[in-house]
């Protein structure tokens, strides 16, 4: 029998982006209608533990599954993406939305930067140019603006874009150490579940319905389906391409404001919709014209055993 072919490791990378930005774009859905009954924090909480019980179902792995030696890259990780999570909604909360996005949207650049100078072989002109490229459609999309009074929770805003490069660093370190994407997303979902809920007392409490229940359920189902397919992206992708394929979250956003929210994007909007598909396209055309020695290492998704070796140079 003739093996069923399998997908280049780099395009999986991609195609896992892709879907990775289809699952965040329909978390923010729920998130606006969770906005509706709930502060930003309690939304990050049940994001968080709601995100925490779907993993427990789905992964089904026993107890001492979840002990890794890595825990403090674990924690790392963990902990700079909660910190991009909380700026993120600290900016949200002051900023138009426009402009709080584009600002958290920053991250692929950030990630660009921090491998130009840990990791020189994967910081390629031409992929950084795309990603110049990318932020430049996304600036166009969202057309964000500011007035004297906002630059300081523009900085937070920035903050969390930087924040979120250092967190997408760690993942691709530590899929090269064999760690399984269930696992990167469990540690990263449990601390921000302890850490949001001992904040919680302090906030005002907002009651539940069965109807909240449901929205805050999507919220957390969405959320974590694009921590396991992102992580998954960055395990078997070239990082600057899986970088640059993230900005399609805002063109599924956008899609999705005109379908369930009736939204109705100007000309510059759709502009910026086409600049993005090109530096991704473009992306992934560099990818395809890579040769072999040039693509990460794959991490298999069993467990702990290392990644498989490289093909010679």
């Amino acid at each position: 029998m003739t093996p069923t072919p399998q997908p280049h490791p780099s395009l999986s990378g991609s195609l896992w982006m892709l879907v990775a930005g289809l699952n965040f774009a329909l978390m923010g859905v729920f998130v606006k209608w969770g906005a509706q009954d709930f502060s930003a924090s309690e939304l990050v909480f049940y994001r968080s533990l709601f995100g925490m019980l779907f993993l427990l179902i789905m992964a089904r792995q026993p107890l001492r599954a979840y002990a890794s030696v890595h825990w403090l890259r674990h924690l790392g990780r963990s902990l700079s993406g909660l910190i991009s999570l909380w700026l993120y909604f600290l900016a949200l909360a002051h900023l138009p939305l426009a402009t709080a996005v584009t600002l958290n949207y920053t991250s692929p650049l950030f990630l660009a930067a921090i491998l130009r100078f840990t990791q020189p072989h994967d910081s390629r002109p031409g992929l950084l140019g795309l990603l110049g490229l990318g932020f430049g459609g996304v600036i166009l999309l969202l057309q964000p603006h500011l007035t004297p009074q906002q630059w300081g929770y523009a900085g937070i805003g920035l903050l969390s874009g930087m924040s979120a490069g250092f967190s997408y660093a760690q993942i691709r370190s530590m899929a090269r150490l064999g760690e399984p994407d269930w696992r990167v997303v469990f540690y990263f979902t449990t601390l921000s579940t302890v850490v949001t809920g001992l904040a919680l007392p302090f906030q005002p409490a907002h009651a539940w319905s069965l109807h909240s229940l449901g929205i805050l359920a999507g919220l957390g189902l969405f959320a974590t389906l694009g921590q396991l397919t992102m992580t998954r992206a960055y395990r078997t992708g070239i990082t600057l391409v899986v970088a640059n394929l993230a900005y399609g979250t805002i063109v599924f956003s956008t899609l999705l404001g005109m379908v369930v929210f009736t939204e109705r994007p100007a000309l510059t909007t759709w502009l910026g919709i086409g600049v993005v598909i090109l530096a991704g396209v473009g992306s992934s055309l560099w990818r395809s014209s890579l040769p072999a020695r040039s693509l990460p290492a794959v991490a298999t998704a069993s467990g702990d055993s290392p990644p498989p070796p490289r093909p010679p140079e």
